[in-house]
């Protein structure tokens, strides 16, 4: 018995959502993004989700690096690398850069932790990152939409290759995550 990948959306793609999120997520956004224009989710549960899962994600590495800082950065060269940058952005730019650190490549998971080593007040980044989480959410679960309803309106029948959009969404956006990470070593 063979399942296709838009029974398996709409069967655990809130779950996905959530796991992405918690993460760094921006692939498993966009393809869900692209699942409600198709009807498959619902767009406000999934920005829902990911904003909540999102915060989540950020407000664990806030708490690791607040409280085991010094050690990660001991024990991770490539963490404590990121560290004099995102130190100055913060002398800088604090109130801006907590909401946009899940937008810089690179710094998505270390910025949070960096940021809780470096000694934020807990409540300012707590307000300031559930601010970035929904903007994020709206912002990557809307393109997603929209890339939907794009297609829709250049191919006659989307229905025909929801299957493989959906496919090449994700495989996609992992082949550019692991480009990323290939890149940065």
């Amino acid at each position: 018995m063979s399942v296709s990948v838009s029974v398996l959306v709409a069967r655990y793609g809130y779950a996905a959502v959530a796991a992405g999120a918690l993460l760094e997520g921006e692939t498993v956004l966009l393809a869900a993004g692209f699942a409600a224009h198709r009807g498959l989710l619902d767009l406000r549960l999934v920005m829902l989700i990911a904003a909540l899962a999102g915060t989540a994600g950020d407000q664990i590495y806030f708490a690791l690096g607040r409280r085991h800082g010094a050690a990660l950065l001991r024990r991770l060269p490539r963490l404590a690398g990121q560290l004099p940058r995102v130190q100055a952005l913060l002398e800088r730019h604090h109130t801006t850069l907590i909401p946009a650190i899940r937008f810089m490549v690179g710094l998505r998971t270390a910025g949070p932790l960096l940021i809780g080593w470096a000694g934020v007040n807990p409540w300012r980044f707590t307000l300031l990152n559930m601010l970035g989480a929904a903007v994020w959410a709206v912002l990557v679960g809307g393109l997603g939409y929209v890339f939907g309803a794009t297609l829709e309106r250049l191919l006659t029948d989307i229905k025909s290759v929801e299957e493989a959009l959906l496919i090449g969404i994700v495989v996609g956006g992992a082949g550019l995550h692991l480009a990323r990470r290939f890149w940065r070593r």
